[in-house]
């Protein structure tokens, strides 16, 4: 199958129906592996996966390099999304730390353009909020940059409702990505329907609840040191238990369908309105393929309703990250 498109914002991004987030090919979730993700990419242009997901941060660097290599010949068959807003020194992420000063924000694109073998980024993503820097200086840099010609379409990543709105009257935001899926619902209540007043479109990252929405799970102790799961309050103790009963409905509505469960989970999301375009991250183009075929998944009423109560917020359990990442998103 090749994926359909949808629109993102009111500002003339298209994009694939389902992305790919690239973080996991450099890091966070085990070795990497070159030639498997380069294969993955290619495999993922071929399938009509045509937006992709990386970010300075991711390596750092390495990912966006990777993404250069494996697009050589191909940048004009694909939408590159890419993010700054960490503060990096010496190629070392400074824990949670931000910079989106406008003079580090046209230093960290022409380091991306470089990095990616282009001349241009199609969406471009303040990747946290920067409190020290008014959300105007930021939008406003992005909007020279436009104007210049190195960036397409600007987006913001985990802003809350106040930054979204300050940032969208200065300069056009098309897409807010933020952890949206069945098991992660901070959106609905306020920052969905902020959404689609102002006309921007929303990339849910982390789909599959880090994988544990696909039924192939373990605990955080049985993952290997540096995957990020071990450090993730739902996999942990008590939390994991509970969280694994609540997302037997997702098992259950699979096997009723033949479907995998994240298929389910993809298209749940998918059937959330057309204005939503999620990205699972995969490094193998078996898992990239699963995630593809979500788009044909046909959800009912009753199935939508069943999975809506049964991983309400209520019933998961355990904070989405550790207290010190908590800490840099912008509620």
């Amino acid at each position: 199958m090749t994926l359909t498109t949808r629109k993102l914002g009111n500002q003339g991004l298209k994009v694939s129906a389902i992305g790919l987030g690239c973080m996991g090919m450099s890091q966070s979730y085990g070795p990497a592996d070159e030639t498997e993700s380069v294969a993955t990419l290619h495999r993922a242009i071929d399938l009509g996966c045509t937006f992709l997901d990386t970010a300075e941060v991711y390596g750092p660097f390495t990912n966006e390099e990777l993404l250069g290599r494996a697009l050589k010949g191909r940048r004009h068959q694909v939408v590159l999304a890419t993010k700054f807003g960490f503060r990096l020194e010496g190629g070392k992420q400074m824990g949670t730390d931000v910079n989106s000063r406008p003079e580090n924000i046209r230093k960290v694109v022409d380091g991306s353009l470089r990095r990616l073998a282009t001349d241009h980024i199609d969406l471009l993503y303040q990747h946290r909020v920067d409190p020290a820097v008014p959300i105007e200086d930021v939008a406003g840099t992005v909007g020279d940059l436009v104007q210049e010609g190195k960036v397409r379409f600007f987006g913001l990543s985990e802003a809350g409702m106040a930054n979204i709105r300050r940032a969208h009257s200065t300069y056009p935001v098309s897409v807010l990505q933020s952890e949206y899926s069945l098991w992660e619902r901070n959106l609905e209540t306020d920052i969905i329907p902020l959404l689609r007043e102002l006309g921007i479109g929303l990339v849910p990252f982390s789909p599959l609840g880090r994988g544990f929405l696909t039924g192939d799970v373990k605990r955080a102790e049985d993952y290997p040191q540096g995957d990020f799961r071990r450090g993730d309050p739902r996999y942990q103790g008590a939390n994991f238990d509970a969280n694994v009963k609540a997302a037997q409905a997702v098992r259950d509505i699979a096997s009723a369908i033949d479907a995998k469960p994240g298929q389910v989970a993809l298209g749940w999301l998918l059937h959330k309105g057309e204005d939503i375009v999620p990205i699972p991250g995969t490094k193998q183009r078996k898992y990239l393929e699963e995630n593809v075929a979500a788009a044909s998944i046909l959800l009912d009423v009753a199935q939508m309703a069943s999975l809506d109560d049964a991983l309400s917020s209520g019933k998961i359990s355990g904070q989405r990250y550790s207290d010190t990442n908590m800490t840099t998103i912008d509620r």
